[in-house]
């Protein structure tokens, strides 16, 4: 005789099978790069998806120095930073940060797009921005 259950069968962790995309974002909007970008380290899209697990995928980002803003956003977009102390904030604009560390305009959206759990830190860590086309992760995308 075939017992039925009522219960669904969730994945488990060592399930959990992670893949690796590549983001090309030369001359794409910031938003909606990295939309894509946060899709892909929460793993939402994928069939298995469930709220309490961590499934979300590698994400490898190229070309991070030719990212565009829409608008005047390139020169009235302000990143704000404390250290802590009296006097200690620090601003300064998209055009200047692009020229600076262009990785960290691309991790700071991809941040503030992400859900503020426990699963943050480990999904940023799936997360390799690079500034250029060139990247170490190479071997990953060879089929």
């Amino acid at each position: 005789m075939i017992q039925k259950t009522t219960s669904t069968r969730s994945i488990k962790e060592k399930e959990i099978a992670r893949s690796w995309h590549l983001v090309d974002v030369k001359d794409q909007t910031l938003g909606r790069a990295v939309t894509q970008i946060a899709k892909h380290l929460i793993g939402k899209s994928k069939v298995t998806y469930a709220p309490y697990l961590d499934q979300g995928d590698y994400v490898v980002v190229i070309n991070a120095k030719n990212i565009e803003v829409s608008g005047k956003k390139e020169l009235d977009k302000t990143y704000t930073y404390y250290s802590g102390y009296p006097g200690g904030q620090r601003k300064t604009t998209f055009s200047r940060m692009q020229s600076t560390n262009p990785r960290e305009i691309i991790r700071h959206a991809v941040t503030g797009m992400l859900p503020k759990n426990k699963f943050r830190d480990p999904r940023l860590a799936r997360l390799y921005i690079f500034e250029a086309s060139e990247h170490t992760y190479v071997n990953k995308f060879q089929k």
